[in-house]
């Protein structure tokens, strides 16, 4: 029954993929590593120079909202109006050096959020439809697997950032994401078999992919040095028996992960080799980036191509949704639209890592 399910939800999901002509790439002139990773996309996936938008922005990873309103946002909107690019870009692609989170007030209602989950919410800004700052926006796509990504039936951008701890890993997830082919294994580790909502979503996923591909734990066990990893799903280093920062994967090209983390995509500065996850209840001279948890630029660093992350708190509700991610980038749809899918809430504290136009390919047969 399960093999069954698995064929007919991977046999339903159709696949409706853009191109570079649908991308608007984000670079901060005044940082160099944005600079040098725009050039590489861009030689990479040919993404035109009218596509190609810049700005210029000390290159923080935390700024005021007054900054993002002026460095960021005006720039970005005015470069997708004064090209006539509104409707026709789907995806914007941020990268290493602009600005990752904006300051505020914390909580349910939060004005914090990342960068990139507020430009997602630019669309209907640019259409005189103004979003609340506090709190998250729902998704407007979450749950959709049978529909087309298009403006304006989805009136938000599809929003990812090419960022890792240095320009030569970014470099290797873009070439990653040229090579990326549907094999491989999924990994799905939960940290007990206790019923909850993160868990019942786990198990929901691994009933979604055919049982030649799983590798599912419900026990307490912690899964390292799994082979042939093309995505994986877990609570992270919310975890209490995860002792280790790194899993010790072999990651696939193309391999995407997600966890429930709240503080994964804090940071992208390199901790010392020496840095290890730990608690909360831990001094605070153990944190990095002001958290003990785990790092969604780890997962990249180890060889995954696309992660999901958070700048702030999103709540559970706030964190991918697994059994809605993993089967749709299975079935062929492109990176962006995978996690955009399983996102629940826009103008919230989410990023999503990685070349937005990822496919994995059908294997030769």
């Amino acid at each position: 029954m399960i093999l069954r399910l698995a064929a007919l939800f991977a046999a339903a999901l159709p696949v409706f993929c853009q191109g570079p002509e649908n991308v608007l790439l984000v670079v901060n002139k005044s940082s160099p590593e944005s600079l040098a990773i725009g050039k590489y996309y861009a030689e990479r996936r040919t993404i035109s120079s009218g596509n190609i938008c810049f700005i210029k922005t000390p290159p923080e990873e935390k700024i005021s909202r007054q900054v993002y309103d002026f460095d960021v946002e005006k720039p970005v909107a005015k470069c997708l109006k004064s090209r006539k690019l509104v409707e026709q870009v789907t995806y914007i692609v941020t990268t290493l050096g602009v600005p990752l989170g904006i300051n505020g007030t914390s909580g349910r209602d939060a004005t914090m959020a990342a960068v990139d989950s507020e430009l997602a919410a630019l669309y209907p800004d640019l259409h005189g439809k103004n979003h609340d700052l506090p709190g998250p926006l729902p998704n407007p796509f979450l749950g959709r697997r049978d529909e087309p990504f298009r403006h304006p039936r989805f009136p938000m951008y599809l929003v990812c950032r090419l960022a890792a701890y240095d320009v030569d890993e970014v470099k290797q997830m873009i070439d990653h994401s040229l090579e990326a082919e549907n094999r491989g294994r999924v990994v799905i580790d939960m940290k007990s078999a206790e019923d909850s909502k993160g868990n019942d979503w786990l198990r929901n996923a691994a009933i979604l992919v055919p049982r030649d591909r799983l590798v599912f734990d419900e026990s307490e066990t912690v899964l390292y040095g799994q082979t042939d990893v093309i995505a994986y799903a877990s609570w992270g280093s919310n975890d209490p028996n995860r002792k280790k920062r790194f899993l010790g994967f072999h990651w696939l090209p193309g391999a995407i992960m997600t966890e429930y983390v709240s503080s994964n995509g804090r940071t992208f500065k390199r901790p010392p080799d020496t840095w290890n996850i730990t608690t909360w209840s831990d001094r605070a001279s153990s944190f990095w980036a002001g958290s003990p948890q785990s790092l969604t630029a780890d997962y990249i660093h180890e060889g995954a191509t696309g992660a999901s992350g958070h700048v702030y708190e999103p709540f559970l509700n706030g964190t991918p949704r697994p059994d809605y991610l993993i089967p749709a980038y299975l079935s062929g749809r492109n990176l962006a639209e995978s996690y955009y899918l399983s996102i629940p809430a826009l103008s919230w504290q989410n990023i999503v890592v990685g070349d937005p136009l990822c496919r994995l390919k059908p294997v030769p047969r």
